[in-house]
C-alpha cells in the first residue's frame, strides 16, 4: 500500500487497463524505477516510508503549486488561499498587480450542491489579469510566503471559421523541377501559393520539420528528430537564399558543380526510381551553404541576423554547440568526453569558443532556415488561405540529439515513451524516445514546453500534435524492460493545455491533436472544451458502442480534421483496391491467413461502397476508383468537420503508404516520392497539371459553391 500511495502521489500509474473490463498491475520493479527517473527513492520499505513522509509534510506545508493556471474570463480564484493574504502578479511586461484575498463567500445567487463546498467569485484582481506569464507571489496574514508561474491563458483556442479544406502532405515527397532530390521549402511555399489560388485550399499539412540526428546513415523518420526546438536546414533552397546570387570565382565554380550534382538526384529520384537520400541532399547542401556562408552579410542583413540570435537566446547557443560538437565527437552526446556532457560546463564553454566558426554557421543555417518558413507562411496567406501551413509536433526528441542533452535536467534518465499492449499489438511499443519529468516542467514554470511552442508557431497558422494525448500522460519504459512492463505516469494536463491555448493565441493559430487510437475518458471532451480540434480518419469512424455500421456524416464530431487516411495508413486507392493487404503479405507482415484478410478488408471495402452509393455520394458507379476516391471525400465533405484534409498521394492515386508501422528496412519508408497509380513519381508541376487531381478537387469547388457559409462561429481567429 505505501508504495501505490507514494506512486498515486507522485502520477505514476500502478495498474492499467488494455481494454475494457481488464485491469492489469504494473509490475514493482517498474513503479520503482519510474520513481527513480523522478527523483524519488523508493528502493527499499523504509525508503517508502520516508519518501511518503516528505510528501506529506511538502504538502502540509505548500501554499501554492509550482505553476498555477488561471482561465479566462476568470470565474473563480485559481487557488484557494487563507483570507486576508497579499497576492501580487509581476506581469509579463513588467508591471504588476496587487490586492487581498477577502473572505470566500457563498454565491450571491443560487445554492451549491448538497455537501459541496460553495464556489467563491473571482476578486477583481484575478478577473482583471491579462494572458501570458507572470510570477504570483503571496503572504499569508500569519507571514507564509510562496512563490509559483503564474499561466493565464483565454477558455479556448479560436477555431477556423466555417469549413476549410487543405492538402496533407510529407514534404520530402514533394519534389519540383528545383529540388535537390527531395521536397525543400521552396517547394512549400509553391505548393501553397498554388493549392491557394487555383484550388481555394485553406491549409498545406506537412510533417515535422524538426532537425534531424546527423550522420550516415540519418534516421529518416521526421518523428524522432535530434531536436524539436529548431528546424533542419535539408530543407532550405539554396537558390532562395539572398547570398547564393553573389558567390563568385572559384567558389561559384564549385557551387554550380554542387547544382548540377543536386539535379542528378533529382533526376535518379524521379526519373531512374531511386528512393529519397536525404544523406546525399545534405552532403550537397552542406558543402553548398558553406561556400554560400563566405559571404558576407549586408549591414541591413547582419542587423537581422543579430536579432534572430538575440531573439532565441541560450536555446540557440545551446542547439548551435551540440552541432558542432556532433561533427567532431558524433551525434551522440553519451559517448562524447564526460565533460563536454554537461552543457553547462567550463569544457564545454571552452570547446564552444574553441568552434566558434562552426557553432555560428549552424546558428545561421537555424536563422536562413527560419527566413524560408516565413517566406512559405507568407505565400499561403497572401494565396488567400484562411489557415496556413500546419505544422506538425513530434512526440518526443532522440534520446543522444540536441535538446536531450541540451535538456539533460528536463527529461527523465533511462526513460523511453512507448505505448501498452492492446488488441491491436500485444507486445506494446517503445519508442526510443526519453519522456519529459512533468515535476520539473511544473517547476519550471512549463518553459521548455512554451519555448518549443512558441518556435514552432512563428511561421504556422495551425499546429498539430502528435499523440496530443500525452499531455495527459505518457507510457513510460524503463531501459532495458520490455513495453508490457511499462507504466503510465501523469502530466498536469490543466497547465499543458494552458500553455498551449496561451502559445496558440499569442500567435493567431490554431490547434490540431492526433487523437486516434485508445484515448482514455474525458480527453476528447477536455480538448473539444480548449478548442483542440481532433482527428477523425473514414475508416475509423463507426457506430462502435451500437451497430458496428460506419457512422453517418451527421454524427461526426464538428471539432476535427476529417480525412481518409495519414502517413502511417494505407492511401485511399491502396484501401479501395485491396493493394495494402497484397503489400503487407508480399512483406511478411500479415498474423493471418492472406484470403481471410483479403475477405474482411473486401467486405469492409463493399459495406461503405453500398453506404455512400445509398447516401447518393457515387454517381460514378462501385466500378471506379476515381471514383471511388471521389465519393470518400464527398463523405468527407458532408460531414460537420471544420477542417477536411486531402492526403496528396490520394489525388493522384498513389497507391504507397509513406510509412508502415512494424517495418524497418524490409521498408522504404520515409523515403518515397509521391507517384501515380502506376508507381511512377510525379513533380509539383505534374502535379498541378493532373486531370486526376483537378477531377477530385472539383468535387471540393462544388462544394464549396452550393455550402451557405457559416456565420457567427465562436472562437475565431481574430483579424
Amino acid at each position: 500500500m505505501g508504495l501505490a500511495r507514494l506512486a498515486a502521489l507522485h502520477g505514476v500509474a500502478t495498474t492499467h487497463s488494455p481494454s475494457a473490463g481488464v485491469t492489469v498491475p504494473v509490475p514493482d520493479t517498474t513503479v520503482v524505477s519510474v520513481l527513480a527517473a523522478l527523483g524519488v527513492d523508493a528502493s527499499t520499505p523504509e525508503a517508502v516510508r520516508a519518501a511518503l513522509a516528505a510528501a506529506d509534510s511538502a504538502a502540509a506545508d505548500r501554499l501554492l503549486p509550482p505553476t498555477v493556471v488561471l482561465w479566462l474570463p476568470a470565474a473563480a480564484p485559481p487557488v484557494a488561499l487563507p483570507p486576508g493574504t497579499r497576492v501580487r502578479v509581476r506581469l509579463e511586461d513588467g508591471g504588476s498587480r496587487e490586492w487581498r484575498e477577502p473572505a470566500q463567500r457563498s454565491p450571491t445567487s443560487g445554492t451549491a450542491a448538497s455537501g459541496a463546498a460553495p464556489v467563491p467569485s473571482a476578486p477583481a484582481g484575478w478577473a482583471q489579469l491579462s494572458p501570458g506569464v507572470h510570477r504570483l507571489d503571496v503572504r499569508t496574514a500569519d507571514r507564509r510566503e510562496a512563490r509559483a508561474t503564474l499561466v493565464v491563458a483565454p477558455e479556448a483556442v479560436a477555431q477556423p471559421e466555417g469549413r476549410v479544406h487543405g492538402f496533407l502532405v510529407q514534404l520530402y515527397s514533394l519534389l519540383s523541377g528545383r529540388s535537390w532530390g527531395m521536397g525543400d521549402l521552396g517547394d512549400l511555399g509553391e505548393l501553397a501559393a498554388w493549392a491557394g489560388r487555383a484550388l481555394g485550399a485553406g491549409f498545406v499539412q506537412v510533417n515535422p520539420l524538426h532537425a534531424a540526428v546527423p550522420g550516415a546513415p540519418t534516421d529518416p523518420s521526421p518523428y524522432r528528430p535530434s531536436s524539436r526546438r529548431f528546424p533542419d536546414p535539408v530543407h532550405l533552397r539554396i537558390e532562395d537564399i539572398p547570398e547564393y546570387a553573389y558567390v563568385t570565382g572559384q567558389d561559384r565554380v564549385r557551387l554550380d558543380a554542387l547544382v548540377e550534382k543536386a539535379a542528378g538526384l533529382r533526376t535518379s529520384v524521379l526519373d531512374k526510381g531511386a528512393l529519397i537520400d536525404r544523406d546525399a541532399v545534405w552532403e550537397l547542401k552542406l558543402q553548398a551553404l558553406e561556400l554560400v556562408q563566405r559571404v558576407p552579410l549586408g549591414p541591413g542583413r547582419r542587423a537581422e541576423y543579430c536579432d534572430f540570435l538575440a531573439a532565441q537566446g541560450q536555446a540557440l547557443d545551446d542547439h548551435a554547440t551540440w552541432c558542432a560538437l556532433a561533427e567532431v565527437y558524433g551525434s551522440d552526446w553519451h559517448s562524447w568526453p564526460a565533460a563536454l556532457r554537461d552543457p553547462r560546463s567550463t569544457e564545454t564553454s571552452r570547446a564552444r569558443g574553441e568552434l566558434m566558426d562552426r557553432v555560428d554557421f549552424h546558428c545561421r543555417l537555424a536563422w536562413l532556415t527560419d527566413e524560408q518558413l516565413a517566406a512559405a507562411s507568407h505565400a499561403a496567406r497572401d494565396a488567400g488561405m484562411a489557415v496556413g501551413i500546419v505544422h506538425d509536433l513530434a512526440v518526443g526528441v532522440h534520446p543522444g540529439g540536441a535538446d536531450a542533452w541540451a535538456q539533460q535536467d528536463a527529461f527523465a534518465a533511462g526513460m523511453s515513451v512507448g505505448a501498452p499492449p492492446d488488441a491491436f499489438n500485444a507486445r506494446g511499443q517503445d519508442w526510443g524516445l526519453p519522456p519529459w519529468r512533468p515535476d520539473v516542467l511544473a517547476a519550471s514554470g512549463y518553459a521548455p514546453y512554451r519555448g518549443l511552442l512558441r518556435g514552432l508557431l512563428r511561421h504556422a497558422g495551425a499546429l498539430r500534435l502528435d499523440h496530443v494525448m500525452g499531455l495527459f500522460r505518457l507510457w513510460w519504459v524503463p531501459a532495458g524492460a520490455e513495453p508490457t512492463e511499462g507504466t503510465y505516469v501523469r502530466y498536469d494536463a490543466e497547465a499543458m493545455l494552458a500553455v498551449l491555448v496561451l502559445e496558440a493565441h499569442r500567435a493567431g493559430a490554431f490547434v490540431i491533436g492526433e487523437d486516434l487510437g485508445t484515448v482514455e475518458p474525458g480527453v476528447r471532451e477536455a480538448l473539444s472544451r480548449r478548442g483542440v480540434l481532433g482527428t477523425s480518419v473514414l475508416w475509423f469512424e463507426r457506430d462502435w458502442a451500437g451497430t458496428g455500421r460506419p457512422l453517418p456524416p451527421e454524427s461526426w464530431r464538428e471539432g476535427c480534421v476529417a480525412t481518409a487516411t495519414t502517413h502511417d495508413l494505407p492511401s485511399t486507392a491502396a484501401r479501395l483496391t485491396g493493394e495494402h493487404v497484397a503489400l503487407r503479405h508480399r512483406l511478411g507482415l500479415l498474423t493471418r491467413p492472406l484470403e481471410l484478410e483479403r475477405t474482411e478488408d473486401s467486405a469492409e471495402v463493399a459495406e461503405w461502397l453500398a453506404y455512400l452509393t445509398r447516401l447518393g455520394q457515387l454517381p460514378e458507379g462501385t466500378g471506379g476508383e476515381e471514383g471511388g476516391i471521389r465519393a470518400v471525400y464527398r463523405f468527407l465533405l458532408s460531414t460537420p468537420a471544420r477542417m477536411v484534409g486531402v492526403w496528396l498521394p490520394d489525388t493522384v492515386g498513389d497507391r504507397r503508404p509513406q510509412n508502415l508501422p512494424g517495418t524497418w528496412d524490409q521498408y522504404p519508408n520515409w523515403r518515397l516520392p509521391v507517384a501515380d497509380a502506376e508507381g511512377r513519381p510525379l513533380t509539383l508541376e505534374e502535379l498541378a497539371a493532373s486531370p486526376r487531381l483537378h477531377a477530385l478537387m472539383e468535387v471540393f469547388r462544388v462544394r464549396d459553391a452550393v455550402a451557405a457559409p457559416r456565420t457567427g462561429t465562436p472562437g475565431a481567429r481574430p483579424a
